[in-house]
């Protein structure tokens, strides 16, 4: 029996119950009326190790040996159909929770075998006026280096709240996010009925181990 598409939102808010929190609310609702499913994985409530010196990342064949649970989240990754990074504005940057978590992910686990590869991605961005956009090229950039499939959906996923309580008041953003979310789902079913009738992946990759690749030249 087939299953309806299993999304990973990531959350890179520090506060529980704010804007972020109450996006990815919003985005469960909507996969859960187009028959699929959110599981939501809260990064605050992991332990998660900033990048040390070691600085072999770049030479390195096999995963990070640093103990935290980055490993578990990227197999929870992996596991899905399609990723939804969601994150907050935060000194017209990155919120540093989504900022170590990308780097560790990133240079630790996926940058071997690039298993999020032909993911469908998404990116939703919290935050009240400034730097939103650039938040969100910044992981627009993460998620194309890790090969995923982005779908556009008009206009970028950018919830904007000027108020000093968390709500989502942003009727173009919402607009948005509705159709980003209805554009993944639709392109998760269309990539799986490939697949079905060809028995291939629609974007086979003969070149995921890059540091293999790097060592035969």
């Amino acid at each position: 029996m087939t299953t309806g598409p299993l999304i990973v939102g990531i959350n890179g808010s520090e506060r529980a119950g704010g804007n972020t929190d109450l996006a990815l609310g919003h985005t469960g609702s909507l996969i859960r009326a187009l028959g699929g499913e959110l599981r939501t994985i809260q990064l605050r409530d992991h332990r998660i190790v900033p990048c040390g010196p070691c600085g072999d990342c770049n030479s390195r064949l096999a995963p990070c040996v640093q103990q935290d649970d980055v490993a578990e989240i990227v197999e929870e990754m992996k596991r899905a159909d399609g990723i939804v990074y969601a994150v907050p504005v935060h000194g017209f940057g990155l919120a540093h929770l989504m900022q170590i978590f990308i780097e560790r992910a990133g240079v630790g686990h996926l940058r071997f075998d690039r298993p999020l590869a032909n993911k469908v991605g998404g990116i939703i961005v919290t935050g009240r006026r400034y730097s939103d956009s650039s938040v969100h090229n910044q992981v627009v950039d993460n998620l194309l280096l890790n090969r995923m499939i982005l779908v556009g959906s008009g206009f970028p996923v950018l919830l904007r709240n000027t108020l000093g309580t968390p709500g989502l008041h942003d009727a173009e953003g919402l607009d948005a996010l509705d159709r980003m979310i209805h554009r993944m789902l639709g392109m998760i079913r269309l990539l799986r009925k490939y697949e079905d009738i060809t028995g291939e992946p629609v974007l086979p990759l003969d070149d995921r181990n890059e540091r293999v690749i790097r060592s035969r030249v």
